[in-house]
């Protein structure tokens, strides 16, 4: 198969996929595609892994070392506003994020991998579902995993249309941060705006909690650990003229460490819980965490980072770059073997369709440059 052809492959599949999108946990037409696929190259394939989740298993020589290779699988639920001749043709699913370029980014490699057979070792592709709500990579870690495949080092990339096409970036320790979800309810004691002493305001509750997380970031975390809290609803039972009683406020925490998760947490309970007790009113404070931070391990970082450059060039890698705010449920996997994940670049212009936008299509410019670079970090990881 020469490169147009190869390149050809992959464009005809990722438009089949984007066609076809399923979110999280619906992922079966999907699942039923990559199977098919790969077992058309010879490849071992275990279904139903995490409900929809796929591995692909290729052993050749006798190395006894093993590398996973991990894509997501899940559509948005969006509807999709674009022109181009593969629109999604399911009413309210979308690949806003790119994850159909993601698959076909490793259909893609286990196609060349399976064909060159360089390498001495085995090799597991994974495909994950649901990573947009962030609970396909427990599913299959829940479903035994790390159990059934013995796996001693994850990889895993995500398009970024922010950087050119073909750029890598990636980055030892913190690279995507972490997602904690909080809910506040307020309870005071209402009354007529003309007489807020007559009540127990919980909106001035909430405008010195507000104020005082942010002393968490300035004042709490370490200077050179990232924090970003964010309080990004807002429901009270008052109205224009009336203080209300319940103010009930909603919002989302990063960070890049697991300790800073931990600082967070505690300080947001104890400031809103002490504002309330100041001022009368009663607090329930609620706190989630929905995704860990992605930390990458400094020795995959370089083995990464000598794949990437092998393919793209040095000057187009960034071994130590700027951190993601998103989060990625990847961050699972590296707490049972250590990992790299990266960024690849796939913008086409300033200003390029961010991820999520409802006419954002990936770029099939950069589906032979990922390819290739998953079989070269093969390449070298099993020599």
């Amino acid at each position: 198969m020469t490169k147009q052809e190869f390149e050809k492959q992959l464009i005809s599949w990722r438009h089949e996929l984007h066609r076809f999108p399923e979110a999280a946990f619906e992922e079966k037409r999907t699942s039923a595609f990559i199977a098919e696929e790969l077992r058309k190259m010879g490849i071992t394939v275990t279904t139903g892994i995490g409900k929809t989740g796929v591995v692909g298993t290729l052993k050749c020589g006798d190395g006894d070392r093993c590398i996973a290779i991990r894509s997501d699988m899940d559509s948005l639920k969006i509807d999709e506003k674009s022109t181009h001749d593969h629109v999604s043709e399911h009413p309210g699913r979308m690949h806003a994020c790119g994850h159909d370029g993601h698959i076909t980014t490793l259909l893609g490699a286990a196609l060349l991998i399976s064909q060159a057979k360089d390498f001495n070792g085995t090799v597991h592709f994974i495909f994950q579902p649901a990573e947009e709500p962030g609970t396909g990579a427990s599913a299959m870690i829940a479903d035994g995993l790390f159990d059934r495949f013995r796996i001693d080092e994850i990889y895993g990339l995500h398009n970024a249309p922010f950087l050119p096409a073909g750029r890598v970036r990636t980055r030892p320790g913190g690279l995507a941060a972490s997602e904690d979800d909080f809910t506040i309810n307020i309870t005071g004691k209402g009354g007529h705006a003309s007489s807020p002493h007559e009540g127990v305001d919980p909106f001035a509750c909430f405008a010195e909690m507000y104020m005082a997380f942010q002393t968490i970031v300035s004042r709490n975390a370490r200077p050179a650990h990232p924090v970003v809290i964010s309080c990004t609803e807002i429901e009270t039972d008052g109205a224009h003229n009336a203080i209300p009683t319940h103010v009930t406020v909603k919002g989302d925490t990063r960070c890049y460490f697991p300790e800073d998760q931990e600082l967070v947490e505690t300080r947001m309970r104890k400031i809103a819980e002490s504002v309330c007790e100041m001022n009368g009113a009663k607090c329930e404070f609620e706190y989630t965490h929905e995704f860990r931070p992605v930390v990458n391990d400094a020795v995959c970082v370089d083995r990464l980072v000598n794949a990437a450059a092998a393919i793209v060039g040095k000057d187009n890698v960034e071994a130590d770059g700027e951190q993601w705010t998103v989060s990625e449920d990847f961050a699972m996997y590296l707490d049972h073997v250590p990992g790299c994940f990266f960024l690849l670049g796939s913008g086409r212009y300033e200003g390029d369709k961010s991820l999520h936008d409802n006419t954002f299509d990936y770029n099939d410019d950069v589906l032979v440059t990922g390819a290739e670079i998953w079989h070269e970090l093969v390449k070298q990881r099993l020599q």
